[in-house]
């Protein structure tokens, strides 16, 4: 008699303080992908980031509004989502919003739609918290990205530049 294979769910669950080891690994890759994308822009990973990422995860775990989740399998976390829902930004001239900040997936699960789940639970948990809108940015050559995000409804409204005090006129 053949057996059914046992079928693997991804679930979405807030993070816990022992999921920071992880948690500050993924926020490290963040980062590098960021430098990759743009060297002069971004920062650099360091050897300390994944221990300083995940402190400062770690940090925000306990804050009312604040949202951390993470995608697991299997015990295995795949990814995570840091946002947070916030009022006025004068500097950003945005009103109150919840502000996806950090949306990542182990690059080895990418294109699973991992992404959309994070998103998607984090938009809700942002809801929950009386959120309106929804704001991110996002790198802009992160194409894959981009992409997703449009196809969630996100809409671009702002366009960083950046450029070197150095650079010739």
């Amino acid at each position: 008699m053949a057996t059914k294979p046992v079928e693997h769910a991804v679930k979405i669950r807030p993070a816990t303080p022992g999921d920071m080891d992880i948690l500050g690994g993924f926020g490290a890759l963040l980062v590098a992908l960021h430098h990759e994308l743009d060297a002069k822009r971004f920062i650099e990973a360091a050897k300390s980031t994944p221990m300083r990422y995940g402190q400062f995860l770690k940090s925000q775990l306990a804050q009312p509004d604040v949202i951390v989740i993470v995608a697991e399998e299997d015990g295995a976390l795949l990814g995570y989502a840091y946002a947070a829902s916030e009022g006025f930004d004068y500097m950003s001239l945005r009103g109150p919003a919840g502000v996806i900040h950090d949306l990542f997936v182990d690059p080895a699960r990418r294109r699973e739609g991992l992404g959309r789940m994070l998103l998607e639970a984090a938009m809700a948990g942002l809801k929950s918290l009386g959120a309106e809108r929804f704001v991110l940015s996002t790198a802009y050559r992160n194409e894959t990205a981009r992409s997703l995000f449009a196809a969630m409804g996100f809409r671009p409204t702002m366009v960083e530049m950046t450029r070197e005090a150095d650079q010739d006129d």
